[in-house]
C-alpha cells in the first residue's frame, strides 16, 4: 500500500533532521580534534604562538613621595645657624598640641623662625622633613636633631622647610649625641640621589592648613591647636 503525502512530508522531514544532526556533531568532532591536535602543537613545541611569546609585564607603580629617595647634599656644605632656618612644625599624627610643643623644644634649642600648623591628613610615620632646592642645607642640619627622618624634596620656591611629625614621633634627639658642628661638613643621607636626580622627581609643595600668623617662637600654640597634655616629655 502507497504511503500517503502526509507520512511521505513527515519521514523527508524526519531525514533532513538527522541530516542536520549529523552536520552539527561532525562539525564539533572537528573542531574539537583541530584544538587538540593544536594544542599539542604548541605544547611539544612543534608550532609558536607569537603572543604566547611576549613577555608580559606589570605597571611599574608611580612612586609617592614617602619612597623617593632623598638628595644628597653636596660635598663640603655645612651647617646651617639655627636661628637662620625658617621651620615650620606641622601635627600629622592627630595629638592635640604636639607641634606646638616639639616647636618650643626646638626653640629651645636655637631655632628660633619656628611657626606651627596641622598637616592636611595623617602623616603614619615619625618625622618626614619637606624642603625645595634652597632649603637642603636647612632640612639636613634639622634632621641632626631627629630620629631617622624622611628628607623629602619638593618644588617650593625659597628656603623654608617643613617638618611634619606622625603618629610614630616619640621625641627629639639628645642634644648631646646631635652630632653637628659648624666647620664640619655634612653627611649625605643613606641611599641619596644626586639633587639634580631628586628634581625630576620632586613633587609639589605641601599645602597645610597652617594660617598665617601661627608663629611659635618660644613654644608658642599655633591657634586651633589645644595645648599639650602637662605630661609631655620636654627638651633641654
Amino acid at each position: 500500500m502507497a504511503a500517503s503525502p502526509a507520512e511521505r512530508e513527515r519521514a523527508l522531514r524526519r531525514r533532513r533532521r538527522r541530516e542536520r544532526q549529523a552536520v552539527v556533531f561532525g562539525s564539533l568532532v572537528a573542531a574539537l580534534a583541530i584544538g587538540g591536535l593544536g594544542s599539542a602543537a604548541v605544547y611539544t613545541g612543534a608550532m609558536t604562538v607569537p603572543f604566547l611569546d611576549r613577555d608580559f609585564t606589570t605597571p611599574s607603580p608611580t612612586p609617592t613621595a614617602e619612597s623617593l629617595p632623598a638628595p644628597c647634599v653636596p660635598e663640603g656644605t655645612l651647617p646651617v645657624g639655627y636661628s637662620g632656618i625658617d621651620l615650620q612644625v606641622l601635627n600629622g599624627a592627630g595629638t592635640a598640641g604636639l607641634a606646638g610643643t616639639v616647636a618650643g623644644q626646638l626653640g629651645d634649642r636655637g631655632f628660633e623662625e619656628v611657626e606651627t600648623g596641622n598637616y592636611p591628613g595623617t602623616y603614619r610615620g615619625e618625622t618626614q622633613v619637606l624642603f625645595g632646592q634652597a632649603g637642603l642645607e636647612a632640612a639636613y642640619t634639622l634632621a641632626a636633631h631627629l630620629e631617622a627622618p624622611v628628607l623629602q624634596l619638593d618644588q617650593r620656591e625659597g628656603a623654608g622647610i617643613d617638618l611634619v611629625v606622625g603618629t610614630e614621633y616619640t621625641t627629639l634627639l639628645d642634644p648631646a649625641v646631635v652630632d653637628l658642628d659648624p666647620t664640619t661638613p655634612l653627611e649625605p643621607a643613606p641611599s641619596c640621589v644626586p639633587l639634580e636626580d631628586a628634581l625630576l622627581t620632586a613633587p609639589a609643595p605641601l599645602v597645610s592648613t597652617a594660617e598665617e600668623g601661627e608663629e611659635a617662637e618660644g613654644g608658642g600654640e599655633a591657634e586651633g591647636e589645644e595645648p599639650a597634655d602637662d605630661g609631655a616629655e620636654g627638651e633641654g
